[in-house]
């Protein structure tokens, strides 16, 4: 999965920007839908799929890190 490498090399703030920019993104969408004027309505679940996959390495990293806190 190339694009699950390529957000995996972000650090967290990085990771934390772009799942706002995609929600920002996929709630402009929203609005279009709503007008009736979507021209790419493929990009939902895109957007909705790299939303998770950013959240998801997030809270992996936070579980690691809790993890490696209690060990210490």
């Amino acid at each position: 999965m190339k694009k699950d490498k390529k957000i995996r090399e972000l650090n967290s703030e990085e990771l934390v920007k772009k799942s706002r920019d995609l929600k920002t993104e996929l709630f402009g969408l929203n609005y279009q839908r709503k007008m009736g004027n979507v021209e790419k309505p493929a990009r939902f679940k895109a957007l909705r799929k790299e939303i998770a996959r950013a959240l998801t390495i997030l809270k992996e990293r936070e579980l690691q890190d809790e993890r490696t806190s209690k060990k210490a």
